[in-house]
This record gives C-alpha cells, structure tokens and sequence, in this order.
C-alpha cells in the first residue's frame, strides 16, 4: 500500500507492521493543530487503508506529550491559500470517515490534550487517553462559535443530552480520570504505556475474520451515521450564519 507522507518530516507519520496501521498526527511544535498538509494526508491514508486489505486496524495517535491536537493552525491555512495549495476537499474524506464509511477498527490513543477536534479520537471505536489528556471544545461557543460543525451531534451523543449541553455552554475541560468516568474514554494510562496497550488491542483485533471486522464496525457506527446525514449540513448553516453576526452595543 503506498500511504502518503510515509516520513518522519512530514505532517502525518505512518507506521505499518503487519496489518495495523499507526498514524501520527506530527507536529509538536504546533500541538499537533491541523494544517492543509496535516488533513490531505490523514484523510489520504484513510482512503488508502479502507481500500488494502492488508491493513485490518488502525491506530491514531499525536506526537509528543502537549497535545494530541490543538485545533486548526489558522497561519497554515492563510499561507497555503497565498499560495494557491489549500485544496480542503479532503475535509470530505474525514466527514466520510466519522459518518460511519470507514470499514474497519479504529484505536485511538490520546497521548495529551484535545481541546479542539476532539471527535477524531472520540469517534474511534476503542478510545484510550494518557493520564495527561484533556478535552474540551474551546472552538466553539466559548469562542462565540455555533458549535454546528458535528460537535452539536457528537458531545450530546456520547455524554447524554444534558451533560452534553453543559460541555458544550460552559466550555467545560474534563481530565482523562473524569472522562472515563463519563464514558469518553475506555481506559486511562501512563503515557509511556499509552501506544503498548493500543498494540495490544489493534493486534487482537486484527486477527479476528475479516467480514467480522467489517459488518461490527458498520453496524456499530450506524447510529452516528444516520445522526451525521441527518443533522451535519444543519449544524454547518447554522454556525456560518452566526458568524456574519454583529456583536450587541
């Protein structure tokens, strides 16, 4: 399988041994926050990935200890469409990932922080967190931000309804201990066991039949996929007609 940005210099790390397949979100320096470059390569090798039957799970993951992903590196993008390379087609890919296309496990081990875009590891079917990770979703209402770009679906989703408005109106931050607590997470570990445990799993996983994989993962992701079609385009009118908002006074 060729899988883009296949070196330790680029925006996204790929690592594959056997049949799991890691992908690092690689830029620490920035707390991983997503670039032009960052998305077209993850959505990439997902692409990549649900199309070679010799990967049979995947592992996601941030370099580092700061971050497991800081949001969207606005610099990055201003300077890519200066120079005529932001092609953001392939925020469809991630769309289409979260909406339940994506055919086989995925793990995430959150490595540090989430404060922003936390729904791409909270979205994986098995979710582990160094005892280091945090989540919040600082992009949105805290930042007078209608929190309609899937946010309005996932949070109610995994937390309840309730629970869920609150984090979202308050602009709450849970630590690993309170979200697994809650139920974000599966399990919570020292970060220096954090990718050994999402071996372990990707590698049990892997061995199970191969239209087993296939038919759990889909059938297990149909609820967030009916709730995505269903209420994404929604949410996205929404926030964008906010943004054109005046402020009061």
């Amino acid at each position: 399988m060729k899988i883009p940005f296949a070196n330790m210099d680029s925006a996204l790390v790929t690592d594959r041994v056997d049949s799991v397949l890691v992908l690092t979100l690689n830029r620490p320096e920035a707390r991983n926050a997503l670039s032009p470059a960052l998305i077209n390569g993850l959505s990439d090798a997902l692409k990549a990935a649900k199309d070679d039957d010799g990967v049979r799970a995947v592992i996601i993951t941030g370099a580092g200890e700061k971050a497991f992903c800081a949001g969207m590196d606005l610099r990055a993008f201003a300077e890519a469409r200066e120079g005529g390379n932001a092609d953001m087609g392939s925020f469809d890919a991630l769309t289409w990932f979260h909406k339940g296309g994506f055919p086989k496990p995925v793990i995430a081990a959150v490595n540090g922080p989430a404060w922003r875009h936390s729904e791409i590891p909270l979205l994986c079917d098995i979710v582990l967190a160094a005892d280091t990770a945090q989540f919040q979703d600082s992009a949105h209402f805290p930042s007078d931000v209608v929190p309609g770009d899937g946010m309005h679906i996932v949070y109610p989703l995994l937390l309840g309804m309730n629970r869920g408005r609150y984090f979202l109106l308050t602009g709450q931050t849970l630590n690993a201990q309170k979200a697994l607590e809650l139920g974000l997470v599966a399990e919570v570990l020292p970060p220096d066991k954090l990718l050994g445990r999402a071996w372990e799993l990707a590698e049990d996983l892997a061995r199970r039949p191969t239209l087993l994989l296939r038919y759990t993962r889909l059938l297990l992701t149909e609820a967030l996929r009916r709730q995505m079609h269903d209420l994404l385009g929604y949410g996205l009118g929404m926030e964008l007609l906010a943004l054109g908002e005046k402020p009061d006074g």
